[in-house]
């Protein structure tokens, strides 16, 4: 005989954090971020330096060329144009409709997704400040492209008169990193047999972010590992489940685990 049985009581689903607060402590954190990305510009001579040294590593290690990906959009100008636009209205917007949906939907991963990418984000300022990082446009010896600036949209002005972002802080690319932390977020909080098609957002940024030479390769690299590390050690809230007659049910706690236990038991007789 097959029996399903449901629990008893639901679990009280975890409050949703004070919404006033949660807007200070976000607009709170991107003052401080584009305060300290703009304590970090004037590095000119010393960013150029590490892109140099950089470049060379890639090559050492035998990376594909960045000019590769870049090829392949200048194969059409709608094309690079739709990499541009996408580089310069995806990231911000799409981390925020994400954020907000787990703050309507899923509010203990709200705050565990928040944390992550503060941790992931403060952990990029510091590695900005220490080491300032020319983007493959601006490096004569890649011979890349700017494609914002030749064929549009462009997101940043000439790098003395930018007062707004601070362009010599390629690595590691936050562009990356903040999609790959969606799309493990959805995943890891969806159902759907379709969820790992959320890695199509962090995989369409990388050809982005390398093709409209905006980054290099280990700057995608470097993203990943430091948001590696953020979940090492901010694991999301767990939530163990039994199968039962083919489903999936929350664990049971305390008392009413014994209690599901002789319904099942009898179930089975």
């Amino acid at each position: 005989m097959n029996a399903r049985t449901e629990p008893s009581q639901q679990e009280a689903a975890p409050p949703r954090p004070p919404l006033i607060r949660e807007l200070l402590l976000v607009a709170g954190f991107f003052l401080v971020y584009k305060t300290g990305r703009q304590l970090a510009t004037g590095h000119t001579v010393e960013a150029f330096r590490n892109a140099d040294r950089l470049w060379d590593l890639e090559r050492a290690v035998h990376l594909p060329g960045e000019g590769g990906v870049q090829h392949l959009l200048l194969h059409g100008d709608g094309l690079v144009r739709a990499a541009n636009t996408y580089y310069a209205t995806v990231h911000f917007p799409a981390t925020l409709a994400f954020l907000v949906w787990l703050y309507l939907r899923r509010p203990a991963h709200y705050v565990w997704a928040r944390r992550v990418l503060t941790a992931v984000t403060g952990a990029a300022l510091l590695l900005h400040l220490a080491f300032p990082l020319a983007p493959p446009r601006m490096l004569a010896a890649t011979g890349l492209l700017d494609t914002a600036r030749v064929y549009g949209p462009s997101v940043y002005g000439p790098p003395q008169r930018d007062q707004l972002s601070n362009q010599f802080a390629a690595m590691p690319s936050l562009h990356f990193g903040w999609a790959l932390m969606v799309a493990l977020g959805l995943i890891a909080v969806t159902r759907s047999r379709w969820r790992l098609l959320w890695l199509l957002h962090p995989a369409l940024t990388l050809l982005v972010i390398v093709g409209t030479a905006n980054h290099y390769w280990l700057d995608a690299l470097a993203a990943t590992a430091l948001l590696g590390l953020a979940l090492a050690l901010l694991p999301r809230p767990g939530r163990t489940a039994v199968r039962l007659a083919g489903g999936l049910l929350p664990a049971p706690r305390g008392g009413e685990a014994a209690s599901r236990d002789a319904v099942l038991v009898g179930a089975g007789r």
